[in-house]
């Protein structure tokens, strides 16, 4: 019986639209796009602006503090990368900033309301996760 490496994880694939969310993860920041005709922030990347419709935007660091919205426990395989770790738990986090981010768990049971931070933390392969944890 042969011994069995982990498979890779996934990796990103970003496009036009995407590539500077996925550098600036990349770098270890989190980062949104502000609306450079009415101020809206938004998140995750988009072509338009849901307020003003306007196409210009630029991209501006955010602080990853917030408060859990809702959060979930992962027990089916969804990818042979992430087999060792199961199961985890993913956290959808309301930003103080106003938009809201989905990202990893660090820490006992999270519970609804919970102040936590956020940071990207660059894995091996150079890929940036961002992972939340509550505020001590």
């Amino acid at each position: 019986m042969s011994a069995t490496t982990p498979s890779a994880k996934p990796v990103p694939n970003p496009s036009p639209l995407t590539r500077p969310y996925w550098d600036a993860a990349n770098a270890g920041q989190l980062v949104a796009q502000r609306c450079t005709a009415c101020g809206t922030l938004r998140h995750y990347p988009r072509l338009l602006c849901d307020r003003c419709h306007a196409k210009t935007h630029a991209w501006e660091p955010l602080s990853g503090r917030g408060t859990i919205h809702s959060w979930t426990v992962t027990h089916h395989l969804f990818h042979p990368g992430f087999a060792d770790e199961l199961p985890y738990t993913m956290v959808t986090v309301d930003l103080e900033e106003g938009v809201r981010a989905l990202g990893r768990w660090r820490g006992p049971t999270p519970t609804i309301g919970l102040p936590v931070t956020g940071t990207m933390q660059v894995r091996g392969d150079g890929i940036g996760e961002l992972w939340f944890e509550a505020v001590e």
